[in-house]
């Protein structure tokens, strides 16, 4: 599968090189789900960190008044609740599969074991959780920053694919606009 090698060449790039990297890999676990699934919801408990092969998901929050979008995560993506995988306790999101995908997922537990026992894989794992938490911020500044307008340009220039996968009400909760402004934003971009 071409993901599956643009997904090793992702984690080659973050340091992880033979044979600590066959390694790594020979302990993920393929798994396929159905476009809906959540496999991480609010409130629950998540052991898993998933890299996805095949597929599309939104990262978002429940409240009484509305659904907010914090991201989108595409093939070779990392999928993990940060709360719930390091502090072995309740997250805050739920991540939905917008497509059927397909998944590599590997424990907590395997991951510490691995981390403790291969300082290569260790050393990867701090740089792929480094370059996550450095994604996470951007979209926060970016989210404070920039206009509805500048962030769906940004959206479209990075990950153009996301407009034809992804529903608009989704990108318009994303942007933080509803789907009329987001619709308005989108004609001025077309003229």
């Amino acid at each position: 599968m071409a993901n599956d090698q643009a997904l090793r060449e992702k984690m080659m790039h973050l340091g992880l090189l033979e044979p600590s990297l066959s390694l790594f890999c020979n302990e993920l676990e393929e798994v396929d789900y159905e476009k809906g699934s959540s496999i991480i919801k609010a409130g629950r408990t998540a052991p898993y960190l998933y890299f996805i092969l095949q597929g599309i998901a939104r990262v978002y929050i429940q409240t009484e008044e509305k659904e907010t979008v914090f991201c989108f995560c595409l093939e070779t993506d990392v999928l993990l609740s940060y709360n719930s995988f390091f502090n072995e306790s309740p997250g805050y999101e739920t991540i939905e599969l917008l497509e059927n995908s397909t998944l590599l997922r590997i424990s907590h537990r395997k991951v510490k074991t691995l981390c403790e026992n291969n300082l290569d894989i260790a050393n990867f794992f701090n740089r792929l959780i480094g370059s996550e938490l450095v994604k996470t911020e951007e979209r926060l500044i970016g989210t404070q920053s920039k206009t509805a307008t500048e962030r769906y340009n940004e959206l479209i220039t990075l990950s153009p694919s996301i407009v034809q996968r992804v529903q608009l009400g989704y990108i318009a909760s994303y942007l933080g606009v509803s789907q009329v402004t987001l619709s308005r934003i989108r004609r001025k971009m077309n003229r």
